[in-house]
């Protein structure tokens, strides 16, 4: 199963993704973490380990992935460079870091000024995504940029669960009114959750998200703020991270990838 969590920069998908690994790890699944935000450094200090050699760098920089295509690979066959029905364990060992039994594989980041654009990543992401064969106790998880810039590219397309995470923001709320537009005629599940909900904002996150969609609210936790705010692992266990992981069990039966 491929779970993309999504939404707006700084709604929290990335502690959520790091809770759902590690939630679902303690399950007994295979977890692998990707992260496919360009611009997100901290993923590896969440989940508390290294940070493994992105796999866009390790094809040479977006400029090796560009000279590979155009020359090796004349008709933009990115296959050759992430064959399908790549395995997990064929990933290249020093792309990914093991950190608590949870794998993580970043795909790419902008170092430079310059450099141009995220476009390549963007286009690694769903290579990878669509030609990784996962098995029946593996489940991938990507962490997503920010934005909807992935719908556009079709990379949620490789994904069974559409996870959007919603935040106390107005613009919080629009984005996710757009991806549940953007993903209404598809054939994928896509649930939000609420993140950060206290008192003072659950009303009107209750108002302006569809609530037959909502499965899980998250309260503000002072101690993930506080593991953010110093950059180390994330140490909350919260109990609402079990009920997301037993809808994506229930999910993963229904779809019979068991």
């Amino acid at each position: 199963m491929k779970i993309i969590i999504c939404g707006k920069g700084g709604s929290g998908k990335s502690t959520l993704s790091t809770l759902i690994a590690r939630g679902l790890s303690n399950r007994g699944y295979s977890i692998l973490m990707v992260d496919g935000d360009e611009s997100n450094l901290g993923l590896h200090r969440l989940l508390g380990g290294e940070e493994p050699v992105n796999f866009m760098d390790s094809l040479g920089g977006k400029k090796g992935f560009r000279k590979k295509l155009n020359s090796t690979f004349p008709q933009g066959n990115t296959d050759v460079i992430f064959a399908p029905n790549t395995k997990v364990s064929d990933i290249p060992k020093e792309c990914v870091s093991t950190i608590d039994g949870i794998s993580l594989l970043a795909v790419g980041k902008i170092h430079n000024p310059g450099e141009g654009c995220a476009c390549p990543i963007g286009r690694l992401s769903k290579t990878i995504l669509s030609n990784l064969s996962i098995g029946k106790d593996e489940i991938v998880i990507i962490d997503a940029e920010a934005g909807i810039e992935h719908f556009g590219r079709g990379i949620d397309a490789a994904c069974d669960i559409i996870l959007g995470v919603v935040d106390p923001t107005f613009e919080s709320f629009m984005l996710a009114k757009k991806m549940q537009t953007m993903v209404r005629n598809s054939e994928q599940d896509m649930f939000f959750v609420m993140n950060k909900v206290d008192e003072r904002v659950e009303a009107s996150m209750n108002k302006n998200i569809d609530q037959n969609k909502v499965i899980a609210r998250i309260p503000m936790s002072n101690d993930i703020f506080m593991d953010s705010l110093n950059g180390e692992k994330i140490s909350a266990d919260l109990p609402e991270i079990e009920k997301i992981c037993d809808l994506i069990e229930t999910r993963k039966k229904t779809l019979g990838l068991e």
